[in-house]
């Protein structure tokens, strides 16, 4: 297949490589930029645990210097993609949980204690679930320092605006809410739009696929659980039978 991958650098190279070992034609147009930002120093006295649900978090605290006194804490990531990356800075104590911030929930409630600290949640700016909110409403402490923030793209990188034009595409992965938002603002003109109607889009879930909605004779496919690897799978799955 000819797919576009959407996501931010240093992950859309990666996930590029992923797809041309499987065979696919690949375009890569980043949608959003990260951008670290300065933050004071965490509050690590009396802390019990922290909390990733992106790896753009870790790569932010590790940008800051202070990744270091943070390794020997229990750490709660979302997904083996953002454990991976933990495994690979040094943390010892690992507690993988499933793909959303809402799904690690339970295992931080099962790991951690109201009474014991607080938790640290590294943040960005913006947030598909407020994380922070559920654990304070379950008796727990939580601050959260924002590490970084999503910019979005203004316009098609040259090669994603020919590749719609020029029927030169099949399908467009999208793995996150502001991507897929940020990509129906640039398809927001008419003609752009009547060609993303033709085109198969590859969503990690149904927060993500939600913008689209307004593309109604688009193929929306979302695979069973919102991992890069069952998405992977997926889009195996629909190569095979294209």
């Amino acid at each position: 297949m000819r797919l576009l991958v959407t996501r931010p650098q240093p992950d859309a190279d990666a996930q590029a490589e992923k797809l041309k070992l499987l065979g696919h034609e690949v375009s890569v147009a980043p949608l959003l930029d990260v951008e670290f930002l300065d933050f004071a120093a965490l509050p690590l006295t009396g802390a019990q645990a922290l909390i990733a649900t992106s790896r753009n978090a870790l790569r932010a605290l590790e940008a800051s210097g202070q990744l270091e006194p943070t390794l020997v804490m229990p750490l709660f990531t979302v997904g083996s993609a953002t454990a991976k990356l933990a495994h690979a800075l040094g943390f010892k104590k690992i507690h993988e949980g499933p793909g959303t911030a809402e799904e690690l929930l339970p295992l931080v409630q099962a790991g951690c204690s109201p009474g014991a600290g607080t938790l640290i949640h590294l943040a960005g700016e913006r947030m598909a679930f407020d994380i922070k909110s559920a654990l304070e409403n379950e008796g727990f402490d939580v601050v959260q320092p924002v590490l970084y923030r999503i910019n979005m793209a203004d316009s098609f990188a040259e090669a994603a605006h020919k590749a719609h034009g020029s029927g030169a595409l099949d399908g467009v992965i999208l793995m996150s809410p502001a991507t897929a938002q940020t990509y129906m603002a640039l398809v927001s003109e008419p003609d752009l739009q009547a060609l993303a109607e033709k085109l198969t889009f590859f969503c990690l879930s149904r927060n993500v696929a939600e913008p689209l909605k307004t593309l109604q004779d688009a193929r929306v496919l979302i695979p069973a659980n919102p991992t890069e690897d069952d998405l992977l799978a997926l889009i195996g799955h629909e190569a095979a039978n294209w």
